[in-house]
């Protein structure tokens, strides 16, 4: 039992981190690899920050700040400098490691005898998954509330405009490079956010934690849109927290029967992704219903 407690608790906390890659992933068509080093900086800067006595809720405001500026270098890259996305994300991300070295002065740092944002809700180690699971329900439920309100407003279509058809948004007058910038500053800053919500549930930040985020985070989304389609938006972001939530008790599935080691688990996710997108062809080629087709219109 305490393990599939642990592994909701877990989708939950990473589903912040999949909702960030979502904007970019789904709305944008952007692949930003960005996201392996905004994930670390938004750890080590909300580790730095309780060190260093500020309040766990904001260091996660600084982690969201700092990622905001992580994804201003990636589409500065991008839109100013006309770098392709990939490479500008992998330069990013090149990037990220260096700075991420001097914000916590060392490869990792922990916070023993720190108080985070888990211990605000409990100081007791015995309900510390209870406590977290709490944290987590009500952080993806802003996240969500406010990225279903945000996406409904003006700006938030010229972002989707832009992600849909680029040419065509431009023709209507959208700035889509400005909306590319946005929106990867947007993706980025939950990332780092998502970042330093798993620095405080796991008691550390590691410089090196950021390594297969992405895929982590699209084996959420995939799964979320292969099992619940042609739905609302506000549902499709369910989804992506439904879908991290699986993937963890997926992983509690192999961990238990022991088919895999755990140091096989980046192997399981590229598996999850690779069975996962490719289901619509092999649909299509065998004439079977739609069931997995790709969601419907953003």
């Amino acid at each position: 039992m305490s393990l599939l407690i642990s592994a909701v608790v877990q989708g939950i906390l990473w589903s912040v981190v999949s909702l960030g890659l979502f904007i970019t992933f789904r709305i944008l068509n952007i692949a930003d690899m960005t996201t392996e080093g905004s994930f670390p900086l938004g750890a080590a800067v909300a580790v730095q920050a309780i060190i260093h006595g500020y309040s766990p809720i904001i260091a996660l405001v600084l982690a969201f700040l700092s990622g905001l500026l992580a994804g201003a270098l990636t589409g500065f890259l991008i839109a100013i400098c006309r770098i392709p996305s990939l490479l500008a994300g992998i330069l990013s991300m090149t990037a990220m490691y260096s700075i991420n070295l001097r914000v916590l002065n060392r490869p990792n740092q922990n916070l023993l005898s720190h108080r985070t944002i888990i211990d605000l809700v409990s100081d007791s180690p015995n309900f510390k998954q209870y406590a977290s699971l709490w944290v987590g329900i009500l952080l993806t439920l802003v996240v969500v509330v406010g990225m279903d309100w945000f996406f409904k407003t003006e700006l938030g279509q010229a972002i989707i405009a832009t992600g849909d058809n680029n040419r065509m948004a431009r023709s209507f007058g959208v700035d889509t490079k400005k909306m590319t910038v946005i929106g990867i500053m947007l993706a980025n800053g939950l990332i780092s956010m998502g970042g330093g919500l798993i620095a405080q549930y796991n008691g550390y930040a590691d410089v090196n934690m950021g390594i297969g985020t992405i895929v982590v985070g699209l084996a959420a989304i995939i799964i979320g849109e292969i099992l619940f389609q042609n739905v609302s938006f506000i549902i499709r972001l369910t989804c992506v927290i439904v879908g991290a939530i699986i993937y963890r008790l997926l992983l509690v599935v192999v961990i238990t029967s022991d088919i895999l080691e755990a140091n096989d688990f980046k192997l399981f996710s590229a598996l999850i992704i690779a069975v996962c997108l490719t289901l619509p062809t092999i649909s299509q080629k065998l004439h079977l219903p739609q069931l997995f087709r790709k969601s419907g219109d953003k």
